[in-house]
């Protein structure tokens, strides 16, 4: 009965041993799967960055510098400089509707959901003025320096390729009763200073700037991101450093 009991025990031990192997075993087993599970986590965050990283990079390629570049008196737009695309404004948005003006096609909605806005607000807005040409920036500058003198006509008018609104993202505001005279007393210029921003807009030339008379009615697009930026801290485009500006080109269109 002893050596039974022997046997049994031995069996029992074997087994024992054997178990502890397998479970042994499954425990690197397991450590092993979390591991390279780790691995696995880690190459598809880095697969996930270079994929963001290369559709950013792509993004950026295909959306003009130029955009965001500082102009009036800073950065030059050669005489051949003609934005990607051009689209004529709505005939009812127009202080006068014979004008025909023309906004950068990738504008155009942020434009039209603004005027629109404030229409729904009371505010009737009208668009003064929108892209100009290289030539045609020159033959308002000459007009300007007959009519008021060249000192005169460079604290409010920029020289030709120095102009915001070559690059056809920039519109001079109006109400449907009067153009720019007094225009910064108006409700219209109350709600673009409060609501501008919304719509990817900034005023240029507000009070106090470096480089022209205060443009109550002067408004670029420059996306929504940086104009909501620019508002949160009560900062104007121009006295940004280029190099963070250049920061959100790449949500220009967003």
């Amino acid at each position: 009965m002893s050596q039974e009991l022997e046997l049994v025990r031995r069996q029992f031990e074997v087994q024992t041993d054997e178990l502890s192997s397998v479970l042994q075993k499954n425990y690197l087993l397991k450590e092993s799967l979390v591991l390279e599970k780790g691995r696995n986590d880690s190459f598809e965050s880095e697969l996930n960055n270079m994929v963001g990283t290369v559709g950013t990079l792509s993004k950026l390629s295909k959306t003009d510098p130029e955009l965001l570049n500082k102009y009036s008196k800073i950065y030059f737009l050669s005489e051949n400089y003609i934005p990607e695309s051009l689209s004529p404004i709505k005939e009812e948005y127009l202080f006068k509707p014979e004008s025909k003006l023309e906004i950068h096609t990738k504008v155009e909605s942020y434009l039209n959901k603004l005027v629109e806005t404030a229409n729904q607000d009371g505010i009737k807005l009208k668009v003064a003025s929108a892209y100009r040409s290289f030539d045609t920036q020159e033959s308002l500058k000459s007009s300007y320096r007959v009519k008021y003198g060249s000192s005169a006509a460079n604290q409010f008018s920029a020289d030709q390729g120095y102009s915001e609104h070559q690059l056809g993202t920039t519109v001079d505001f109006a109400t449907a009763s009067s153009s720019f005279n007094g225009f910064e007393k108006t409700e219209a210029y109350e709600w673009l200073v409060n609501n501008a921003h919304r719509f990817g807009f900034v005023i240029s030339f507000p009070p106090e700037n470096d480089y022209f008379v205060f443009e109550p009615w002067h408004w670029r697009f420059v996306g929504v991101r940086l104009a909501e930026k620019v508002k949160e801290e009560d900062r104007y485009f121009y006295s940004w450093p280029q190099r963070t500006i250049d920061e959100y080109l790449v949500y220009l269109f967003d």
